[in-house]
C-alpha cells in the first residue's frame, strides 16, 4: 500500500510550493523509479489543478554509462530536450531519488568534472526560465548513506516537510531584516576563519517554494570581499564524489588553495568549470531543527538546524553567471561563533539576537 504521506507532500508541492495554475505546463524530473509514488502524486494533483504534467525519467545509472563509454563529446553534451524541457515548461519539479553513491566509482574524476559542467547549464536554465522545486526522495540507499534505519530516515523527511511556513517565515522574517542592516560577516570555529561583505543583499526568508524540505537564510556577498579559510566536517558532495574534511582558502573573493583528505584533483576541476566557479555565490544558515540527521546529501543536510554552508559559483541574484552551485554544509553547533560587524550574533548553533528583533 503506497504510504499516503506522499499523497499529501505531492498536493503540497503542486498546490502551494509551485502553485501550478490552469493551463500552465509542469516538467517532472522523476530520479530512479523509488520516487515513482511522490512522482504519481504530483502528477495527479497537477491534473487536478488544470496543469499539463510531463515527465522524464533520470538515474545515476544512465550517468554512468554515459560517462563509461562515451566520448568527450557526449559527456559534455548538453541534452538538447531537457533544455527544451526549461523552454516548454512554465514550472519545473525535480524529485530526485537518492542512488548509490559509489555508482561512478570507475570514472575518472575529470570526465566526472567535465559531465557535472553541462548539467550545471541545465541548472542555470531552470532556475532562469521556470518556477522550480527540488525534493530529495529518501530510500533504502539513502537511510544506508546516513548509518540510520529507513524508518528513521522516512519519519525525518515527512517531518521536515510538514512545517507550518507561514509561521516560520513570521519566524525568520525579523531575523533576516536584522542581518540586512549588517555588512561585515566573521565565521570563526574549527579550522576557519572567514570574513565577507554581504552588505547591501538581501535574506532570504524560509517559505517552502524552492528546494524541498526547505529551512535556511540565505544571501549573497560581494564576491570579492571573501577572505580567509574555511573547513567543513560534515562530508562534502558533488557529481556523486563525497569529500573528506574539505578545507577551502579565499584571498581577495577567489578560492586558491583546497585541501582534503581525498579527490583534491575533481575538486579543483569543478573550481575550474568557469570564472564563476572559485566565488563563493550563497552563505546560509539552516534552520529545520527536524532534521537531525547528517544524510551526505546536499538537499536535505544543508537545511540542518544550526549549521551553515556556503555556495561555490553561481549566485542566485544573477551577479555574475556559473555553470556549478556547489553547497557546502559547516557544523557550527559548538565551537563556533558568528560576527556582525563585530557583533556576536550567533554562537554555537543559535542565533542571540531574537529579542533584538
Amino acid at each position: 500500500m503506497t504510504d499516503k504521506r506522499w499523497t499529501v507532500l505531492g498536493e503540497s508541492l503542486i498546490n502551494y510550493s509551485l502553485d501550478v495554475q490552469p493551463g500552465e505546463k509542469l516538467m517532472i524530473a522523476m530520479y530512479e523509479t523509488e520516487s515513482y509514488p511522490l512522482a504519481l502524486a504530483c502528477y495527479a494533483a497537477c491534473i487536478k489543478r488544470g496543469g499539463y504534467p510531463q515527465i522524464q525519467f533520470m538515474s545515476e545509472a544512465l550517468k554512468h554509462q554515459v560517462l563509461k563509454y562515451g566520448n568527450d563529446d557526449q559527456i559534455s553534451w548538453v541534452p538538447e530536450i531537457e533544455a527544451y524541457g526549461m523552454e516548454w515548461a512554465d514550472c519545473y519539479l525535480a524529485l530526485r531519488g537518492a542512488f548509490n553513491m559509489s555508482e561512478c566509482w570507475d570514472i575518472p574524476n575529470e570526465k566526472i568534472a567535465k559531465y557535472q559542467k553541462a548539467m550545471g547549464i541545465i541548472s542555470s536554465m531552470r532556475w532562469q526560465k521556470t518556477r522550480w522545486a527540488l525534493v530529495r526522495v529518501p530510500n533504502e540507499r539513502f537511510a544506508q548513506q546516513a548509518n540510520v534505519s529507513y524508518d528513521k530516515i522516512m519519519d525525518m523527511f515527512f517531518e521536515a516537510c510538514d512545517v507550518d511556513w507561514d509561521e516560520e517565515r513570521r519566524k525568520w522574517e525579523p531575523i533576516c531584516r536584522y542581518l540586512e542592516r549588517g555588512k561585515i560577516f566573521h565565521i570563526l570555529g574549527r579550522g576557519t576563519d572567514l570574513t565577507m561583505d554581504v552588505g547591501g543583499s538581501e535574506w532570504s526568508v524560509p517559505e517552502g517554494k524552492g528546494n524541498i524540505p526547505d529551512g535556511e537564510i540565505a544571501s549573497t556577498p560581494v564576491w570579492q570581499s571573501v577572505n580567509g579559510y574555511i573547513t567543513f566536517e560534515f562530508p562534502s558532495t558533488i557529481g556523486g564524489k563525497v569529500i573528506h574534511n574539505l578545507r577551502l582558502s579565499f584571498k581577495d573573493g577567489l578560492c586558491n588553495e583546497v585541501s582534503a583528505d581525498n579527490d583534491v584533483d575533481y575538486v579543483n576541476n569543478i573550481l575550474n568549470s568557469d570564472e564563476g566557479a572559485r566565488r563563493i555565490g550563497e552563505f546560509a544558515f539552516g534552520t529545520n531543527f527536524a532534521v537531525d540527521t547528517i544524510t551526505t546529501d546536499i538537499l536535505i543536510d544543508e537545511k540542518f538546524g544550526g549549521t551553515m554552508h556556503i555556495a561555490m559559483g553561481r549566485p542566485y541574484d544573477g551577479s555574475y553567471y556559473s555553470s556549478i552551485h556547489w553547497d557546502i554544509i559547516k557544523d557550527i553547533r559548538t565551537e563556533a561563533e558568528v560576527f556582525m560587524d563585530g557583533e556576536l550574533i550567533f554562537k554555537d548553533g543559535s542565533f542571540l539576537i531574537f529579542d533584538k528583533v
